[in-house]
């Protein structure tokens, strides 16, 4: 292996480690090249820990959407607060995911269809 294999590989584990998966694959769109994925805290950092793995093209789109969540106000309660703009986070997600099942959807129902052939709508 040489000097630059052994750094790429380096580099990979490292990145592994980080995504705490040796099979890491974005939730919403498939994208599954450990290099562009990242980790991404449904509820927003501030308020919950807990992080799904997506790509950065689905990241910054749902990171997007966060900044359209309800901030907190001074008589909010916290804790609901937090399971709320979970809530709100997974919703994002969903919309990623039925979108890209929507375009498979589709791409399968065209593969399907002969050349030549109309198909229903």
């Amino acid at each position: 292996m040489t000097d630059k294999e052994l750094a790429r590989e380096i580099r990979k584990q490292r990145r592994l480690e980080k995504l705490g998966s040796n099979n890491p694959i974005c939730g919403t769109c498939g994208e599954f090249d450990y290099r562009v994925l990242e980790r991404h805290h449904v509820a927003g950092r501030k308020h919950d820990p807990d992080t799904v793995i997506i790509c950065r093209n689905c990241h910054r789109k749902v990171s997007d959407d966060q900044k359209d969540h309800p901030e907190l106000t001074l008589h909010s309660d916290q804790m609901l607060h937090a399971i709320g703009l979970f809530l709100l986070g997974m919703a994002d997600l969903l919309k990623l995911i039925l979108e890209k099942l929507n375009e498979f959807g589709l791409a399968l129902v065209e593969r399907a269809t002969p050349a030549g052939v109309g198909v229903k709508s």
